[in-house]
């Protein structure tokens, strides 16, 4: 017997600016980490209770600057159920249903479907506050890129529960890497972050 199979494909793609002055600091795609993602909808769908998307994770591991300011950027991490960013170093909620998160008006969740497409789109939103991550610097002046809250990588992670000695578990689901941008008191940074699900409407019979 046959079987009649839809293929899937998923991408991502964000924006990463300040929204007072407008200055985009990023405006791309990502990458997506496929094996991670698929148990995560899998999870989703079959109702475990785990696999959605919880927060958006924040590092600065992704590229470094040589002394005569040229740039590197490291591979994405899509491989491995155990992958997470290079130097993970701040974390924001971004379920807004989660007790978790405390600002839930501007760091939230969506879901976007026009009737009749074949895609829908979830969109993350999160808002680095003035005060926030603490310990920042006070201007965007800093000269070392190796401090904490000068991020070149974002991803999402998919929630996993606690583990018996109640640490949080969760699977990276997309990784993008970027040029450093500094994170300080004088500047909020605005994330508008698009995930795209979408049935490719050429079925395959298998």
């Amino acid at each position: 017997m046959s079987k009649v199979t839809i293929p899937i494909q998923i991408e991502g793609f964000l924006k990463v600016y300040d929204p007072n002055s407008g200055e985009v600091f990023y405006d791309g795609h990502n990458a997506i980490h496929y094996e991670n993602i698929s148990v995560a909808i899998a999870d989703t769908l079959s109702s475990r209770g785990y696999g959605s998307i919880i927060k958006m994770a924040f590092g600065n591991g992704g590229a470094s600057v040589d002394e005569t300011g040229v740039i590197t950027y490291l591979p994405t991490n899509t491989t491995g159920q155990n992958a997470s960013l290079y130097n993970q170093t701040y974390t924001k909620t971004v379920d807004d249903t989660s007790v978790l998160n405390t600002d839930p008006t501007r760091n939230k969740m969506q879901v976007s479907h026009t009737t009749g497409k074949v895609y829908t789109d979830i969109i993350v939103e999160a808002l680095l506050d003035y005060g926030e991550p603490a310990g920042q610097l006070a201007f965007d002046n800093g000269t070392q890129i190796e401090s904490a809250f000068v991020f070149d990588e974002i991803g999402l992670l998919a929630d996993y529960g606690t583990d018996e000695a109640g640490n949080e578990l969760t699977k990276l689901l997309t990784h993008v890497i970027f040029h450093p941008v500094q994170k300080s008191l004088n500047r909020q940074i605005q994330i508008d972050y698009t995930v795209r699900i979408q049935s490719l409407t050429n079925l395959i019979t298998v």
